[in-house]
């Protein structure tokens, strides 16, 4: 139900995705199981404590990690071994993560999973996300997943509409904090930066109207932009 949800909103964002690969799959396939006991044959993973872990220092990281706990259950990084296996099946010869802020850790152990299956540690990439911090009335909102004070896509969508909502989200990097001022985003003057852009985006329909009825193509108008200041 919670899935089904995720993905209307994501559709009503104007976001779709043609592929949705769900971990479970993986312990339900043996992908997970097949995964450990090939680290296991090849020495890469050892018994403590009673729990296996990973050599991971052998290959960069800060420390060995868990695999398989001591009560038999597989860590969140076992999912990450078998998942990494499948989509090196699958022909990808570049794996990226988009992870969020409070992952950094799992860079270094993801490059050495690659290593520890023989692979090269550069098939992966993981980019971190930063977080995306609410302002209103020139304060933050404070939102608190535990207190159960959070806010929504769809919250935001109705507060500022998807336009704005989308180009407040992708008009700076992902590895730089955000601040989403949902007071500016409403506003209708040029401090508006989607408010800008969408006249912007008039104008040059407007150009290319114009352009038309003089019956100059658009690519023969472009071709007169001979200035460097044009072009830019």
């Amino acid at each position: 139900m919670m899935f089904d949800e995720i993905k209307r909103a994501l559709h009503d964002f104007g976001t779709d995705f043609d592929v949705y690969f769900h971990e479970q799959s993986l312990h339900e396939s043996g992908a997970v199981d097949a995964a450990v006991q090939r680290l296991k044959d090849s020495g890469s993973l050892y018994q403590a404590d009673g729990a296996w872990w990973l050599r991971s220092t052998e290959h960069g990281d800060d420390k060995d990690r868990v695999v398989i706990k001591s009560d038999g259950t597989p860590a969140y990084i076992a999912g990450d071994l078998a998942y990494l296996l499948d989509k090196r099946s699958r022909g990808f010869d570049l794996c990226i993560y988009m992870l969020g802020a409070d992952h950094h850790g799992y860079v270094a152990r993801l490059k050495a999973a690659a290593a520890a299956f023989g692979d090269d540690p550069a098939v992966v990439e993981v980019l971190i996300g930063q977080l995306v911090n609410l302002v209103k009335d020139g304060q933050p909102v404070r939102m608190s997943k535990r207190a159960g004070n959070t806010v929504t896509m769809d919250d935001l969508v109705d507060a500022v509409g998807v336009d704005a909502a989308r180009y407040s989200l992708v008009r700076s990097s992902v590895d730089s904090p955000l601040d989403v001022d949902l007071d500016l985003l409403v506003r209708r003057s040029n401090d508006n930066p989607v408010f800008y852009v969408q006249y912007a985006h008039a104008r040059l329909a407007s150009l290319e109207r114009n352009a038309a009825e003089l019956g100059v193509a658009p690519g023969d108008a472009y071709g007169l932009l001979a200035h460097p200041r044009e072009a830019t």
